[in-house]
């Protein structure tokens, strides 16, 4: 049964019901509120749960807004109540329950009306999309009709704009032109007030900045302009191997910093296990089923855990072959991967972009998609990631974490300090992704298990004065957020005041507690 909802308006008063037997009506809480979308007060399923599969809050109620309007209706109604949260719910990819509202309401962003609309200011094109469009959708649309693309992505295209948008946006591009978050130029917003907001660098810039990492403590994205630029033709994809962590950051490192784009167009890189285990070792490295890993390659000093570099060059259909190897050959000539390990495959840049979406859909064929997902992702300064290697890597879990574990250097200058995002200190800056994706318990190991693992790398971080963040954030109590912000803390606070002084946004990442 639902709970309570306080809600049945009076002119424009809200007023408080409560009774563990009432179920909401939802027709007259559409018409008391003139949603354009729709309200689900039984069916609640999509919104209690999410990807991590760790737990499950059930809401009050799943809104379907149409637009923005139904947005700020939603908020206004909850500001109205005595205790009513809300939260944006994108495409449910969060591992924490951080989308969730505990007997709140959970907005359905997928739902909002389709904004698609390629602009041209000064010569620099945009598009503007809503917050709810999946990343997929927004390239599709782009490179088919425009032959455009926006500059920096994430892995797996299947998650909304406003999404990622409130967290940062990380993928091998970053390290050239910023996470997505360095790449709009243009918000609209409505704020915990139930305000709509247009917001930029020169208009509304404190929500605008704010709003940017800002884990939607200050308001629900629900338009952005995102900067684009010609999209390539074809992608080359390369993988090469070390069996040193020195080498592999040294080379890393190397074609992060090159001036003048005189380096590939996309640099990531993983950690693997020196072995033949399907899911954690060398058969987890060729990029097509034809190629085959001689692990008589590998030197007879390597250790435990192996390292991949993961690069990619863009290039146009006209260009020739051999000048493509050419350029290659030469940006590979300049590292110490081990040789003859190494994998290249040409796909279109579609393709590329979208090969996380053949990974998803191979996940759900073995029963490996809904099993939960206790995934970790870290900032970690240059200064210790060879001590998170020798810890982390070769100690607590060198026997891999049943998927990927992504590792790779991206540049502080690149990010701008003015959003909400927190970064270790110093120029260059790893992040570490640990991509669980195990078989549901009993045939793997128990969620439990694997919280307590994550909690054991994170607790080693501290211990030992690591200069690291956490990404895609997620603390119990406030104290553990305060250790987060640090000296901004105090910025990020204000903020809150500012935008949502009730607390009433995004009651899944235990920042705040809604003001009574």
């Amino acid at each position: 049964m639902i709970a309570y909802l306080e809600r049945f308006v009076h002119g424009n008063d809200v007023e408080s019901r409560q009774n563990d037997d009432d179920v909401v009506d939802c027709t007259s809480l559409c018409d008391a509120l003139n949603l354009q979308g729709s309200i689900d007060s039984v069916a609640t399923g999509l919104a209690d749960k999410d990807f991590g599969g760790l737990r499950s809050i059930k809401p009050l109620a799943l809104i379907r807004p149409a637009g923005t309007d139904d947005v700020a209706r939603v908020v206004k109604a909850a500001a109205r109540s005595s205790n009513l949260t809300v939260a944006a719910r994108g495409n449910g990819h969060s591992i924490n329950g951080q989308a969730m509202a505990d007997r709140g309401l959970v907005l359905d962003m997928r739902s909002m009306e389709d904004v698609f609309d390629v602009v041209v200011v000064n010569g620099t094109a945009y598009v503007d999309v809503s917050g709810g469009a999946l990343w997929e959708d927004v390239l599709k649309r782009c490179v088919s009709g425009f032959c455009l693309a926006p500059r920096s992505w994430t892995d797996y295209l299947s998650l909304t704009v406003g999404g990622t948008l409130s967290n940062a946006g990380v993928s091998g591009q970053a390290f050239r032109y910023g996470p997505q978050t360095s790449n709009v130029t243009e918000l609209e917003v409505v704020t915990g007030k139930g305000e709509i907001f247009v917001c930029s660098e020169t208009e509304n810039s404190e929500l605008f900045f704010g709003a940017l990492g800002g884990l939607g403590q200050f308001g629900i994205i629900t338009r952005a302009r995102i900067l684009l630029q010609p999209a390539p033709d074809m992608v080359r994809w390369i993988r090469v191997v070390y069996s040193e962590f020195e080498e592999f950051t040294r080379d890393a490192e190397f074609l992060v910093t090159q001036q003048d784009g005189d380096s590939f167009d996309y640099v990531e890189g993983f950690v693997f296990v020196n072995g033949d285990d399907p899911a954690n070792g060398w058969p987890s490295v060729p990029l097509d089923s034809n190629h085959g890993f001689d692990p008589t390659r590998i030197p007879k000093t390597a250790g435990s855990v192996l390292y991949c570099l993961e690069v990619a060059l863009h290039y146009r259909n006209t260009v020739h072959p051999s000048t493509v190897d050419m350029v290659v050959d030469g940006l590979l000539g300049r590292l110490g991967f081990v040789e003859n390990l190494k994998f290249e495959l040409d796909l279109s840049y579609m393709e590329f972009l979208l090969r996380v979406k053949r990974a998803e859909e191979h996940a759900r064929a073995h029963g490996l998609w809904d099993a939960p997902h206790p995934w970790l992702n870290l900032f970690v300064s240059k200064s210790d990631i060879e001590e998170f290697d020798r810890a982390v890597f070769k100690n607590i879990l060198k026997g891999g974490v049943g998927g990927p574990m992504l590792i790779y250097p991206l540049l502080r200058s690149m990010w701008d300090t003015r959003t909400s995002v927190v970064l270790p200190e110093g120029e260059i800056f790893y992040i570490v992704a640990l991509l669980r994706s195990n078989l549901p318990y009993p045939k793997g190991p128990s969620p439990e298990k694997l919280v307590a693992q994550n909690h054991e790398v994170i607790q080693y971080c501290i211990k030992h004065g690591l200069d690291f963040k956490l990404y895609l954030p997620h603390y119990e109590i406030q104290e553990g957020w305060k250790r987060h912000f640090g000296n901004q803390w105090t910025r990020f606070e204000e903020r809150k005041e500012n935008f949502d002084p009730l607390y009433i946004l995004a009651p899944g990442q235990k920042i705040f507690s809604r003001i009574h």
